[in-house]
C-alpha cells in the first residue's frame, strides 16, 4: 500500500533578494554578518533555491527576510526604503515560483512607527504578503514599547494577519560585564533563545494579549528557553515581585485577564530546534499541536541549506505522532494562520 505525502508548509525559512543584498553590503558594519550571508547561496540565489527544493516536491516555503531587518540598515528615513526594496524582492520570487514559495512575509521598518504602518498596507494590499516580521527587539527597545503597539494593532486588527518574531541579539551583548563583546558566538547560539522567551514575558505581562485578544505571534525555535523552562516559570512567576524592591510589581498578575501562563501558550513555535526529537516533543507538550507549526530556518544550516529541511521533518516523523497531529504541525495550521491552500503535489 503506498501511504499518502502530507503536503508541508515551511513557515519559516529566510531568503535575501538581490536588492536588499546590495543594500547590505553597501551599509551594514557587521562584515562578520556580512560574510556569512554572502556566503549562503541559497539566500540569494533563488534559482539554486528552487532547484534544492525539487528533493522535497510536497515542500512550499513562505518566504520570511533574512537579518539585518530594515531598521538595522538605516535611519527612520532610509528603512522605509529598505523595506520595499524586501517586499517587492519577495513579492517577485513568489510571482516566479508560486508553487515552490506560495507566499512572503513583509519586512517592515520597526524604527518609523507610521511608514510601517503604510509598508504594511502596501505589502498586504498590493503585494499579497501574509503577514510581517519583526524582530524580538527595535534596535534594543523592547517590543513592548507603546511605541509599536500600533504595529500590533495594525497587524491583527486592520489586516488580520499573524506576527513571526526572529530572535536577534548581536555580537556586541556581552555574556560578562568585563568584556567588550560575546565569544565563541555564544550571543547567537544561545542568546538568541533567551531574547525570544524574554519578548515573549514583556508581551505577556505588559498585557498586550488582553488589549489584541485575536493577536497570533510565531515564534522562532519553539518558543525559545520557554517550553523547556516552563516548570520553572510557572512557579517562580507566580511569585512575581518577591525579588524586587526597585518596583512595585505586586499587581502585575491582578491585572491579567487570565492566569499569566495561559498568555505563553497563545503564541506559535515552530519546529526550528536542529532537528532534535526530544526538543520538539518538549514543544509540542508545551503549545500543544494546534499551536505548533512545521519550518526549516532554510538555509542557516551546515550544508546551506538541505539539512535543516531533512532533519526538520525527521524530528517530526521520529515521535511516531497520529496523522492527525502530523497534519496540523505539516500543513493545517498554517493553512489557517495564512489563509492559503497547501497545493497539493503528486
Amino acid at each position: 500500500m503506498t501511504s499518502t505525502v502530507i503536503p508541508k508548509i515551511d513557515i519559516f525559512n529566510h531568503v535575501i533578494p538581490a536588492g536588499y543584498l546590495a543594500a547590505i553590503k553597501q551599509c551594514y558594519k557587521d562584515g562578520g554578518l556580512v560574510k556569512r550571508l554572502t556566503n549562503l547561496r541559497m539566500l540569494w540565489d533563488i534559482d539554486a533555491r528552487a532547484g534544492m527544493l525539487d528533493q522535497w516536491p510536497e515542500v512550499q516555503q513562505v518566504l520570511t527576510l533574512a537579518s539585518p531587518p530594515p531598521e538595522v540598515l538605516g535611519g527612520p528615513s532610509q528603512s522605509p526604503g529598505f523595506a520595499r526594496i524586501a517586499n517587492d524582492g519577495m513579492a517577485d520570487i513568489v510571482r516566479r515560483y508560486p508553487r515552490k514559495f506560495p507566499a512572503f512575509v513583509a519586512a517592515v521598518p520597526m524604527n518609523n512607527v507610521p511608514e510601517a504602518l503604510r509598508e504594511m498596507d502596501r505589502a498586504i494590499g498590493r503585494l499579497g504578503a501574509r503577514g510581517i516580521e519583526i524582530k524580538t527587539s527595535v534596535n534594543g527597545r523592547p517590543l513592548d514599547d507603546p511605541e509599536f503597539y500600533p504595529v500590533f494593532e495594525h497587524a491583527s486588527k486592520v489586516h488580520g494577519v499573524p506576527v513571526w518574531m526572529h530572535p536577534i541579539r548581536p555580537e556586541s551583548f556581552t555574556d560578562y560585564p568585563s568584556e567588550s563583546k560575546s565569544r565563541y558566538e555564544i550571543w547567537q547560539v544561545m542568546g538568541w533563545p533567551f531574547e525570544t522567551t524574554a519578548a515573549m514575558a514583556r508581551m505577556v505581562f505588559s498585557g498586550l494579549f488582553d488589549r489584541l485578544p485575536e493577536l497570533k505571534v510565531i515564534t522562532h525555535h519553539c518558543g525559545g528557553m520557554l517550553p523547556f523552562f516552563a516548570g520553572r516559570a510557572e512557579t517562580l512567576w507566580a511569585q512575581l515581585g518577591s525579588r524586587t524592591a526597585g518596583e512595585d510589581y505586586s499587581q502585575v498578575l491582578k491585572g491579567l485577564k487570565r492566569p499569566f501562563m495561559e498568555y505563553f501558550r497563545m503564541f506559535y513555535g515552530d519546529t526550528v530546534l536542529g532537528g532534535s526529537a526530544s526538543a520538539l516533543r518538549c514543544g509540542l507538550d508545551f503549545f500543544g499541536p494546534d499551536n505548533v507549526v512545521f519550518a526549516s530556518d532554510c538555509p542557516f544550516d551546515p550544508e546551506g541549506g538541505p539539512m535543516f529541511i531533512r532533519e526538520g521533518i525527521h524530528s517530526i516523523e521520529g515521535l511516531n505522532l497520529p496523522d492527525d497531529v502530523k497534519r496540523k504541525i505539516y500543513v493545517e495550521n498554517a493553512e489557517k494562520l495564512l489563509k492559503i491552500k497547501a497545493f497539493i503535489t503528486s
